[in-house]
């Protein structure tokens, strides 16, 4: 997970109650994302793929891996809503997503 980032400008009054609360909180989340991940409730390739633009909804990531499809292109899902048939609804066959592109 990424540090909790620090401006230059001068702290706030009262600052320094909170900031030992804060550090500790981000170290209970460190250790469980990698309690998350260790044990396999997590996908650490999804999550990394999260950060990405533009994947930030991702599903699964086998609906952008375009091995798996007929026309070596994408899932449906991928497709955004907007250049999608009006009223269509659609489905993916792999995982079931209605549409994670946005």
């Amino acid at each position: 997970m990424p540090k909790v980032k620090r401006s230059r400008k001068p702290s706030p009054d009262g600052w320094e109650l909170i900031e030992p609360t804060l550090d500790e909180l981000d170290q209970k989340m460190r250790e469980l994302y990698e309690y998350c991940i260790k044990d396999g409730y997590a996908d650490k390739n999804l999550i990394a793929k999260w950060k990405k633009q533009g994947y930030e909804n991702l599903c699964c990531l086998r609906c952008i891996q375009t091995r798996d499809t007929n026309f070596g292109t994408n899932c449906i899902c991928r497709v955004p809503k907007s250049k999608l048939e009006v009223g269509r609804i659609i489905e993916c066959t792999h995982c079931g997503c209605r549409g994670c592109s946005g």
